[in-house]
């Protein structure tokens, strides 16, 4: 049967859910990290390994491995669909029937269409014949994907495969807000007791014995100890409804005298749940006994959970496991595990740097992040991979009102824990009072109005007399006069002018108290905006000016910005040459602003000089920016100065969303696709389009990452860049709802459309 799609499907060969296997969890979650992050162009389908007949199709292909007929049958049914253009095999010896699973081959030698594997075994020191099998499936693709750097060691030294065809990804974990054990502790009622737990489908390869039998040393140096043995036991071990591993643990629990200080959770948790008692969790036992096993899951989402770790050694911990994240242990000695977790809960600290040093290591190995290296290699083996695109994740407003308090919004965060101890800022207000006026104007959400009243109240609490602004507030409301007495607070000032214009320009949906008290706070900061002389504080300030003036007309507005602008085109006419059209003699931060205020200025002025240096510098600004067609923002660590080889890394959010409003602000005005196309462009280096193929943003909160560093992703999630991923994907959100209909714009007077 054909099928027409406008999606390339991808078919998985795996067991899967309701299946209760390790593999088929990881299946799901490879799946849903897929789909998360490119659902819009791949579509995932399923051909559902099964041992025996089903009586119902559930999935897109079923293949019962016992039944040889089956393989070739399913793999003609596969080629018969057009829109499928990639097959991945998880795989695993004992999943395909044959000698070490070989039936496989009956399958491949019928397939059509390009193959990929994830080896989720590989055995160490083969003998001839294992060593002759692999490298035949490995005939029939030209990639494997393993999860760690010993399994692709082995592979290329026991097995003699070429590195070239391996891709080693992590992996994937579960992305949380981190949180400290006791507030997650709360939730389940068990906040008065030291947690220690374990989880996964119960069988002798977990080894549990080993940490009850650990288990007396730890509770007579803390009584309060709970080891929570979180899963059911595998299917495959229960007979005639009789389950004697679990018997001999409970046994071992009565002998021991440990009634008091184990729980059993015998259920098959969903993620939520199981991610609810990690995050409660005081020290993870990880006990497994098999030296040779290649990767664990359980061990990898309870360090995702920010859990300290005492670990038996195996390969996987073995390579993943720092000193800085846990303690590794020789498989099944107690006594190891006991003093090892004794040394935990002794030193409290010690456990909250090595949870958070945990939390930190497994963000790369997100299951989006995982889904983005995969896909990375997909691309390389189908046809038409031009076509696989990023899909936007939901806009989340969680972690922005978790910063918000009803004074304003905090200045840091500790990964996701707000830091109330770094205060408040002008700018980090402004910003967010500007981004909740644009989920107002899209949603007119009417719970937006009690955020963008907090924002507002606050820069008018920072106006003085004289109508600028002080920058900083402490978490006691006080100002500081260190913290205020900056030579320049220029661009915190002009922000604020911005924001309270961006009020303004929404008065047509706002209650008439709210817009009037912007429009009356920027009146009055008006007599200190005319001496503005910094170039970024004359942008911001023009930008918040022109939606005043376009909503409001007036001729000292007008006149301003016409003042303003006559000196950064001045700066712009001293400063550029030929190979450089720009304002000053360095690319810094928030460059954008420059050519987008030179816009501005056309659109009030109608001058042709305008007009010609705003379109220059913005072409000379996305020749220094992209790279390829890919987004790289200027290095915070010096700058690009004239005449000098920019920097790499060190990239900030900021630049990003400040680079996205800019070509919004001229594609609106000129209506040049290419603008367009740089907007979605810049906005997939949040998407993981960056030299780190990584996310730089929390899509169960919508916090925003600080920093692009050279080897990581900086995992604190801060005013600035929260509200600056907010801000970006909302005006995606935007350009994409236009595209589908058309949405009123602003009119300037010269009646070009510009957005705020």
């Amino acid at each position: 049967m054909k099928t027409i799609s406008n999606k390339s499907k991808i078919v998985f060969l795996s067991t899967f859910p309701p299946t209760q296997c390790g593999i088929a969890t990881y299946t799901q979650d490879t799946i849903k990290g897929i789909t998360d992050v490119y659902g819009k162009s791949i579509q995932c389908e399923i051909c559902e390994l099964v041992d025996k007949p089903k009586e119902h199709k559930t999935q897109a292909f079923t293949l019962n491995t016992k039944n040889r007929e089956e393989y070739v049958k399913v793999a003609e049914e596969i080629n018969e669909d057009e829109a499928v253009k990639l097959v991945h095999i998880q795989h695993e010896f004992g999943l395909f029937s044959g000698n070490y699973g070989d039936h496989l081959l009956d399958f491949l030698n019928a397939i059509k269409k390009p193959v990929t594997y994830t080896f989720h075994s590989v055995i160490p020191n083969p003998n001839d014949e294992l060593r002759t099998f692999v490298k035949l499936l490995l005939t029939y693709s030209n990639s494997v994907f393993v999860m760690t750097n010993k399994s692709k060691e082995i592979l290329i030294t026991d097995y003699e495969i070429d590195e070239k065809i391996i891709t080693c990804v992590p992996h994937g974990t579960h992305i949380v807000v981190y949180e400290t054990p006791e507030t997650a502790k709360e939730r389940l009622n068990i906040q008065d007791r030291l947690v220690l737990s374990t989880f996964g489908l119960l069988g002798e390869g977990k080894n549990i014995e080993t940490g009850l039998q650990a288990l007396p040393k730890i509770v007579e140096k803390a009584p309060n100890a709970l080891y929570l043995i979180i899963g059911k036991t595998h299917p495959n071990l229960i007979k005639d409804g009789k389950d004697p591993y679990r018997d001999t643990l409970e046994g071992i629990v009565k002998e021991l005298k440990l009634e008091n200080n184990v729980r059993f959770v015998n259920q098959y948790l969903d993620t939520d749940e199981l991610l609810e008692y990690l995050k409660a969790t005081d020290i993870y036992m990880f006990t497994s006994k098999d030296p040779n096993q290649a990767v664990s899951g359980t061990f990898s989402y309870a360090m995702g959970c920010a859990c300290p770790i005492v670990a038996s050694k195996i390969p996987h911990t073995k390579e993943v496991l720092t000193e800085d994240s846990g303690i590794l242990c020789d498989i099944g000695n107690p006594d190891q595990f006991a003093a090892a977790a004794i040394k935990l809960i002794e030193d409290e600290n010690l456990r909250h740097e090595m949870g958070i040093n945990s939390f930190t290591k497994m963000r790369a190995s997100s299951w989006e992040n995982v889904a983005i290296t995969q896909v990375n290699t997909y691309k390389q083996l189908i046809e038409n991979p031009s076509e696989i695109k990023f899909s936007y994740p939901d806009i989340q407003l969680k972690h922005i009102k978790r910063l918000t308090t009803d004074l304003g919004i905090i200045q840091f965060s500790k990964i996701s824990i707000p830091d109330l101890d770094s205060g408040y800022t002008l700018d980090d207000n402004a910003r967010a009072l500007i981004a909740f006026c644009m989920h107002y104007r899209q949603t007119q959400d009417k719970e937006d109005l009690g955020y963008i009243l907090i924002y507002l109240d606050f820069i008018l609490r920072c106006q003085q007399p004289k109508g600028d602004f002080i920058n900083y507030v402490d978490q006691e409301n006080r100002e500081h006069v260190e913290q205020n007495a900056e030579v320049n607070l220029e661009d915190s000032n002009a922000r604020a002018i911005w924001a309270l214009g961006t009020v303004v320009s929404i008065s047509d949906i706002l209650p008439e108290a709210i817009y009037k008290k912007a429009a009356k706070c920027l009146l009055h900061s008006l007599k200190w905006a005319e001496n503005i002389q910094s170039p970024r504080s004359i942008g911001f300030a023009t930008k918040g000016l022109y939606l005043y003036h376009s909503t409001i007309p007036n001729l000292y507005v007008a006149a301003i910005i016409s003042k303003l602008n006559a000196k950064l085109l001045a700066n712009y006419e001293d400063t550029a040459t030929e190979d450089w059209q720009w304002f000053e003699n360095y690319l810094t931060y928030g460059n954008g602003i420059l050519p987008e205020s030179m816009l501005y200025a056309y659109l009030i002025t109608d001058k042709p000089v305008y007009k010609k240096v705003a379109l220059d510098s913005l072409d000379f600004l996305i020749s220094k920016t992209f790279v390829n067609g890919n987004f790289k923002a200027i290095s915070n660590q010096s700058w690009h100065h004239k005449g000098s080889e920019p920097h790499e890394y060190g990239e900030q959010p900021i630049d990003v969303t400040y680079t996205i409003q800019t070509l919004n602000a001229f594609y609106q005005a000129f209506k040049t696709p290419e603008y367009k196309k740089k907007m979605k462009a810049a906005f997939n280096w949040f998407l993981g389009k960056n030299h780190l193929n990584q996310i730089m943003y929390n899509p169960v909160s919508g916090g925003g990452y600080d920093g692009l560093e050279k080897y990581n992703v900086n995992l604190n999630q801060g005013a600035e860049s929260t509200v600056c991923y907010l801000t970006a994907r909302l005006l995606m959100e935007k350009l994409a709802m236009s595209q589908s209909k058309v949405i009123p714009l602003m009119k300037s007077r010269s009646g070009i459309a510009i957005n705020s």
